[in-house]
């Protein structure tokens, strides 16, 4: 990440040598860490809940169809931002080390402090105002990697492929460390695509606020999903 002035004296930005590691490794550890995403004079802020990790070697990534211009994010060094349109809203990628790999930031859940306070949490909210019109529940702000994104204001247009702004985007260690972890089954990979790979973490404490919770009725460890402690 380049020399550039703190936002605040006391913040904590993951550096990019953070980004450059496997796939898997970097959906773990981004796991509690902090987007923040300045918007006017506003910090909005999120906790990261669940990530997935991407391979070019595997079916299920953009990458495996072969680089191109818009995908060139996934083939730089770690710590380039790739985003991309789903379902009609922005989705958040991060390059990982080796090219064509890369972690999708899932979804994550609103951050409120002394950088990014209520009025913060009022911006996101308006950002992200439900189908009639309503403030969405803080639990169901950002559970969607386009719900994410529309709730931080991030747009592919300004930010893919591009690199950390230490005064516009970036991902903070606050020193949270989920206790657990579910690994298990990425979301929306269709069929012959590598969708049997446990490519999808989720901190435990929040499985029931993210995308699609892996703890539901009817799924069992150790076939659906695995629980991991912390340093596994």
């Amino acid at each position: 990440m380049p020399d550039k002035p703190l936002p605040w004296p006391t913040a904590h930005p993951l550096p990019d040598a953070f980004f450059d590691r496997d796939a898997q490794t970097l959906a773990r550890e981004l796991l509690g860490k902090v987007i923040r995403h300045r918007q006017g004079d506003l910090w909005l802020s999120a906790r990261i809940i669940e990530t997935e990790a991407y391979y070019f070697t595997e079916k299920g990534s953009h990458a495996s169809l072969g680089y191109t211009e818009k995908r060139k994010a996934l083939f730089l060094d770690g710590g380039h931002i790739y985003m991309y349109y789903a379902r009609g809203g922005d989705s958040l990628n991060f390059s990982a080390q080796g090219p064509g790999n890369a972690v999708l930031i899932k979804s994550a859940y609103p951050w409120v402090d002394d950088y990014s306070g209520t009025n913060s949490l009022a911006q996101m909210q308006l950002n992200n105002l439900d189908a009639s019109g309503q403030v969405r529940p803080d639990a169901r702000l950002c559970a969607g990697q386009t719900l994410l994104c529309k709730a931080l204001g991030l747009k592919v247009p300004e930010w893919d492929a591009r690199r950390f702004n230490l005064q516009q985007l970036f991902v903070e260690d606050l020193g949270i460390i989920p206790q657990h972890i579910i690994q298990t089954t990425r979301l929306g990979i269709p069929h012959g695509r590598d969708e049997h790979l446990m490519y999808r973490f989720v901190d435990a404490e929040h499985a029931r606020h993210c995308t699609r919770n892996p703890l539901r009725r009817g799924q069992v460890e150790g076939r659906d999903y695995l629980l991991l402690n912390q340093g596994n």
